[in-house]
This record gives structure tokens, sequence and C-alpha cells, in this order.
């Protein structure tokens, strides 16, 4: 593999593809020839050169017995090594464990840059960022958070085992870890909306050419990510059908076939499924992808007061997805008319907010769609106050979702230089038992000893519904410490012989960095309190910390000459505002202009868009009544309400 490194961009925006990727992407079935314009932006994306692009076009074309060998030889004399590389294995080997997990890199300190002359700490740190876009297959994070955030949370996502890359633009393999994680937030939030009555079905993925008509306007605005299927095998498909980009269309014709009368209402009915928006921007794991996990409900009401009752309760429910499991606080609100989803009377949200970049992020929303498609579709009801019985009504309705964001404006809020951070409600494992303490020359009545303690930990803990790990792989403790922290599992408990004789174990909290900080002891005969006790405080403090962070963040301004200067250290603003379509784009390309010039947050240099308006009375403080824009165009609109700004993903 040695002459492919020598070939692999320093400057590469994201870091390069292993050979055994190379290989499997070069020999899937049926792979096109030549490779299409995707295809190159796909190996760009992974710092594969075109060169070695083309090299995969070979191997598509002549599928060699052994591709390795095929590649090393191509390659050699273009790096200047004359001849094959070392002997490649004849067919594509299987992962072999992974090499003990090591701790991020340590850059030298400013001082010795200095004392050493020509600013060797620059150098040095610039060195650790090229060497980080080529990581270890294994081990830890290679580059520090704050120092390049893309790339960390690249690397986490991938080495916490969270998702694997996959050939599709776009889309990503989510793998066990990251699947339990959406299981239980599935798990909280189907048996929270189930006692207020909705029903889970499933509707198919396709949407009919007819339906899409019907809403012209609502679809309009998903036009440019809206993915057709036009032909099966070499038959061009009559009428195209679209893979749904969210169901109203296709729902809502089967809402007007079971509703005659007012007894027929409410429906709730709630789908879990996946999404395709084909995103033609920049695609990030979890937080923009072309196709998604998510959950939509989709209701109807006889009545207007009880659609809108539903659509706050389940606003406190997504609020509680981040806050009571995540440990991510977020700020309840109402979207502007600009950001109010297509076809909605009005849209609520919530919004979180990620300290690192400086950057709010939806969170889910939930929007009350008024009669607007009831109109539409028909979905009508005898008027129970008409004595004559000709009289119909239509229904008010209401969708919401919540997607597999959640899982990553998590890891970017609570993820630390050694990984992933969970909070303990949401994690696969609570708590990971490692023996420690023995060594080669320990007896067997030790070793014992310690097994046996651990055994009855693990019991007590699963008998108390802690989703526990005993580690009795064959392991040194240190690569059990770094793996397990990778993954970010809450809380590590040792158990070693002086602490058994002792009656105590040693728990090790995943969410502070400093290792002896983190670390508590508990009591052999209340291992179930303490634990659970220790649990709660981790949640505690990650939410605490967010919120800090959050806080510090937030800033509240009332003249147009506090905007941009805030806006550019990454804050989210609070300001009075309009709320006019035309205003805010204004406001976005003023701040965008004043960015252009300035040092921002993260190098940022995008306009400010609104977020929300914040529900909450405690955001909307002393809120003067005139619009922050001083070319406000919509005259002399009273203010009664801040908005928030920022920037966003």
């Amino acid at each position: 593999q040695e002459p492919l490194k020598e070939l692999r961009a320093s400057d590469s925006p994201r870091a390069a593809m292993d050979l055994s990727h190379l290989v499997t992407i070069g020999l899937m079935p049926a792979r096109r020839a030549p490779l299409t314009d995707a295809d190159h932006d796909y190996f760009q994306k992974h710092g594969v050169e075109r060169l070695l692009a083309e090299l995969v076009n070979e191997l598509a074309a002549k599928k060699p017995a052994d591709p390795y060998r095929y590649i090393a030889d191509k390659v050699a004399p273009l790096a200047g090594k004359g001849g094959a590389a070392a002997s490649a294995p004849a067919a594509a080997p299987k992962a072999a464990p992974a090499a003990a997990p090591a701790a991020a890199p340590k850059t030298e300190g400013k001082k010795e840059g200095k004392k050493g002359g020509g600013g060797g700490g620059k150098k040095e740190k610039s060195e650790a960022l090229v060497a980080a876009k080529n990581p270890s297959k294994g081990g830890g994070v290679d580059v520090k958070k704050m120092d390049d955030v893309p790339l960390w949370y690249e690397q986490v996502v991938m080495k916490a085992e969270l998702i694997e890359q996959y050939p599709v633009k776009g889309c990503f393999i989510l793998r066990p870890w990251a699947y339990r994680i959406w299981e239980l937030v599935q798990r909280w939030f189907d048996a929270e909306i189930k006692q207020m009555g909705v029903e889970n079905c499933y509707f198919p993925m396709f949407i009919p050419k007819c339906y899409m008509e019907k809403e012209s306007d609502h679809l309009s605005d998903f036009a440019p990510e809206l993915a057709m299927v036009t032909k099966f095998g070499d038959t061009e498909i009559e009428e195209p059908v679209a893979i749904r980009p969210t169901s109203e269309t296709a729902m809502y014709a089967a809402y007007s076939n079971w509703v005659q009368s007012h007894r027929d209402l409410p429906i709730k009915l709630n789908q879990w499924c996946s999404v395709v928006r084909w995103e033609v921007k920049q695609t990030t794991p979890f937080l923009r992808t072309r196709e998604f996990l998510w959950q939509e409900g989709h209701t109807a009401f006889a009545d207007k007061e009880s659609a809108e009752k539903e659509v706050i309760q389940i606003l406190d429910l997504y609020a509680s997805v981040y806050e009571y499991l995540m440990a991510v606080p977020v700020v309840r609100g109402t979207k502007t008319k600009a950001e109010t989803f297509p076809g909605a009377d009005y849209t609520t949200t919530v919004e979180a907010y990620i300290p690192a970049t400086g950057r709010a992020i939806q969170g889910a929303t939930s929007h009350h769609l008024g009669q607007k498609f009831s109109k539409m579709f028909d979905i009508t009801f005898q008027d129970p106050s008409d004595a004559t019985g000709k009289k119909k009504e239509f229904a008010f309705q209401n969708s919401w979702g919540i997607t597999q964001r959640t899982i990553g404006v998590m890891a970017m809020v609570h993820g630390d230089d050694k990984g992933l951070v969970l909070p303990p409600r949401v994690a696969a494992f609570q708590v990971v038992i490692v023996p420690v303490g023995l060594k080669a020359n320990s007896s067997e009545a030790e070793r014992e000893e310690v097994r046996l303690k651990c055994m009855e930990y693990f019991g007590k803990l699963s008998s108390a519904g802690v989703r526990v790990k005993l580690d009795e792989s064959d392991h040194s403790p240190g690569w059990k410490f770094n793996h397990w922290e990778m993954k970010g599992v809450p809380m590590r408990l040792e158990v070693g012989p002086m602490d058994i004789q002792k009656g105590q174990f040693v728990m090790a909290k995943r969410n502070i960095l400093d290792t002896k900080a983190g670390k508590v002891f508990g009591k052999d005969a209340q291992v179930t309190e303490d634990v659970q006790r220790v649990l709660q405080e981790i949640h505690d403090e990650l939410f605490s910390k967010a919120v800090a962070e959050r806080d510090a963040n937030l800033a509240s301004i009332d003249a147009w000459k506090d905007f941009s200067p805030n806006l550019n250290k990454g804050k989210m603003l609070l300001v009075p505002f309009c709320g006019e379509k035309e205003c805010e784009e204004m406001i976005k390309n003023k701040s965008k202009e004043e960015a252009a010039e300035e040092e921002t947050m993260g190098g940022l240099k995008m306009g400010a868009k609104s977020l929300c308006v914040p529900l909450e009375d405690k955001y909307n403080v002393s809120c003067p009544c005139t619009c922050i824009n001083p070319d406000c165009p919509s005259g002399k609109v009273k203010v009664e309400r801040r908005t928030l700004f920022g920037r966003s993903y």
C-alpha cells in the first residue's frame, strides 16, 4: 500500500480511502464505465485522486483475479518505486481486530515553537491536520475538535462505529451502534404518542404524479431534491412516480375516503420510515443526507382547538427527545413566514446550538396545516350542528416529524477529543465493566475472585434495568478503556483485587475529559444505587454544560450595528424583527456582505437566517417595537416578540 500513500493528496478535503475500500468500489457488480461525474465527486470526497479513480475504471472493466496486485503494479512505477509493492493478498482480507485505540496526538506548545525559531508550533499543527486527513484505520481521533470540527466529526462517527461509507453519494450505512440509539429514541417517543391515541401505519414510498399535481406549491419546495422513478428495466414508466420526500400528499387521499362523519375523527396516524431528498449541497452523516430515517405523524381533527393543542404537545415531546434523552438544550418556537413548511398555516420547531461551530440546527418540527390540505383532498364531514345534514366542514390537520439528525446533533454537542460521548438514556451500553489490577503473576484464585465479582455486578445491574456490558475480551485494560471511550459509553466500572478487598469499585465518567477527575468510588453493598445515581449525574452534567455553552452564545441585540459583530463570533441573536419574507432576505444578504472582510467563527461567511420566534417569555425580555433592519421594507410594523437569528446547518 506504500505507493498508494505516495499518491494521496495532502490537501484532500476528506480522509483518504483505504485500499480495501477502493478495491471493493472498483469491483462492485455492474459498475458503469467510464465513471460519472458523481463517481469522481465521491472519490474526491474520500481523498482519492483522479488517477486512482481511473484505476477503478480499469478494475471494473477487467476484474482481475488479484485486484490488490493489479493496483500495486499500476501505481508503483508512477510513485517512483519501480515494480510491484509488497506481496498483496489474493483476496480481500477479512477485517483484522482493531489496534488498541490511541489517544489524540499532542501538538507542541507555542513556547517550544517560538524557541526553535520560525513558528514551529503552527507548522506542527498544520502537519498534524494533514496527517489527520489520512487517519489510522483503528485507534482514537487524530485531530482535536476545535482544530477542525468537520474532520473531527467525520472521524468520530466512523471510529465510534456509528456509520460506514457507501458508494452512493450522500448515503451512509447506519451501524448497530447508531441504530441502537435510534431504536431507543423510537421506543421512548412511540410510547409517548401512543398514550395520546396515535397509531402506527405504513404508506407506500411512491407518490403518483396526480397527487403531486394537487399540491404544486407544497411539492415545489421539494422539487430540487425530488427523486423520480422513470423506468423499470429498459421500459419507460408511463407515469413517473416520486420517492417520498414527505407523505402529506401520499396519505390524504386515503383520509378523504375514511372520513364521512365527525365521528370518524380524529385520525391520528404515524409511520416510521425513510424518506429521500436528493441533496445537492454538501452532505454530512446524520445532519444532511439523501436518505434518512424519521417518523412522520399525520392527524386530522374536527375542530381547530384540538389540532392546535396537539401541535404543542408534540413540540414538547420533541424537546424532551433532545433534553430528557440526549441532554441537549433546545429553544421552542414558531418559524417565520419565510421558514414555514410549505402548505402549513404555521410551523413550530425546536432549535439546538452547536458550540464548536457557532451554528444552530433545526431539531424537529410540528406543523399546523389548517384546512388547506383537507380542502385540496376533500377531507370533509357532515356538520353535526346542521339540522339539514347538508352542510360540510373541512378537517383541521397537523403533520410532525423528527429524524436521525438527533444522533448527529448529540455527537456534535457532547463529543470531545477522545471521541463520542453518549448520554445514558440513549447509550446501547450505559455501563461497561472492565476487570483491572491483574498481572501476569496474579494467582488463579485472584483472577476467579475478580471474575465472580464482575459477574455479580453484571447480574445486579442488568436486573435493575441498566444496560451493561462485561468486557471479558483478552485485550489489555488500557485497550478496553480507549475502545469504550471512543464509542462514548457513559460509565466504565473498574473492578480489581484491591477494590474487592476494600469493598468498593471505581466509576469512570465518560463526560469528564480529565481521567482522574472523572473517577468516583462506589460501595460494593450498594452497587445498583451508586451506578444509577452517577448515571443521572452524568446526564445532568452534560445538560448543564450544554446549557451554559448555549447561553454564553445567546445575545439580545437591539441595534443593527451590533448584529454582525456578534453573529461573526458564532452567537445566536435575539432581535426585534417584523417577520416579513422580504425583510428577512435583506438581513441575510446584509449580514453576508458584512462578514466578507471580517474574521468569523469557523471561517463561515454565510448570512444569518431566522431560526424561530421563541415561545418562552425568558427569550423576549425588553423587546423594542421597531424591526432591527434599518431598511425594513414593511414600514412601521409593530414588533411584539424577539426573533432568534443565527447561522444554521
